[in-house]
């Protein structure tokens, strides 16, 4: 069986980041694949392909709205294919102001503003979006954000996919979380005048949040839990869980034990990945709504972590 994820939707809603996404996470991914030449590279594939992940959208070369739903309709008749249709989806505010910052010019309006190339497109994808398998809307999405909705519906090719992360209670609790524990009953490194300015990252840090008398049978009694219970979701069909481990700034006790729970099951086998929400907001939202990289961890000055 082939399994075929084909990923589209408007320029500048983050098919580029999903297609990433896919492909580390164990997909042979294919961006502005031509849609003639999607038969061939199916008729090509070895007896136990990896699963393909496949970008379009109006930049490939022969693209059109019935070409798609054709093939899509011609690949949901071949009982030699298991095929889904991933549409990213975006207001038409948030999509012009993504090209307005980075400076692109609209695939569809080259030599116009954004916006009507925008609108072009939108009118023109309407029909796509009808016959998606999965809809993820990304105007109010970090890359961060994108890249767990990804995973959370597609997942690690192969396996159940664990991703861990830490998170502050003051900005609520991450979207997709399947799993949450509150670790704000350990000790708090931020009352302690040398450990303030650290993250979980810094041995002091973690050595001072190992030492509360709580901790070692909390830990135990938690990743235990995990453990025990990843088999029985993996052979339940899940693709990802999600792993939520809050405290009150989400900069020490969280981040810490996030680290630590990465760890212990990565050498316990599992497909692993973690994610420090507090720590990667590393700059302020665009008004395009996805944030970008930056250089350094942010500091909130007083917030008790």
């Amino acid at each position: 069986m082939i399994e075929v994820l084909l990923v589209t939707g408007p320029s500048g809603a983050g098919r580029t980041t999903a297609i990433r996404v896919l492909e580390d996470a164990g997909y042979e991914a294919i961006d502005n694949l031509p849609l003639s030449l999607l038969p061939r590279l199916l008729a090509s594939m070895p007896d136990d392909p990896q699963p393909l992940a496949l970008g379009l959208d109006v930049r490939n070369r022969d693209f059109s709205v019935d070409g798609l739903l054709s093939q899509l309709a011609s690949l949901r008749a071949n009982a030699a294919v298991s095929v889904r249709m991933l549409y990213l989806d975006c207001a038409a505010d948030t999509l012009v102001a993504r090209f307005s910052e980075t400076r692109r010019r609209h695939p569809l309006a080259p030599q116009e503003d954004a916006e009507i190339g925008v609108a072009r497109e939108l009118a023109l994808v309407t029909d796509i979006a009808e016959q998606a398998d999965v809809v993820i809307d990304t105007t109010q999405l970090t890359v961060h954000d994108l890249k767990d909705e990804v995973l959370r519906w597609f997942g690690e090719a192969g396996g159940l996919a664990v991703s861990v992360q830490s998170f502050s209670y003051k900005r609520g609790l991450p979207r997709g979380l399947d799993v949450v524990f509150d670790l704000r009953f350990l000790a708090n490194p931020h009352w302690v005048p040398d450990l303030r300015a650290g993250t979980g990252r810094d041995a002091a840090v973690r050595d001072y949040i190992m030492a509360d008398a709580r901790f070692a049978d909390f830990y135990d009694r938690m990743s235990g839990l995990i453990l025990s219970t990843l088999p029985a979701y993996r052979d339940e069909g899940r693709a990802h869980l999600s792993v939520g481990l809050g405290c009150t700034g989400g900069r020490h006790r969280s981040v810490a034990v996030t680290e630590l729970l990465a760890q212990t099951l990565a050498e316990a086998g599992w497909q692993v990945s973690k994610r420090h929400r507090e720590l990667d907001r590393r700059t302020a939202p665009v008004a395009g709504g996805l944030l970008t990289e930056g250089s350094g961890a942010r500091t909130d000055g007083g917030t008790a972590a």
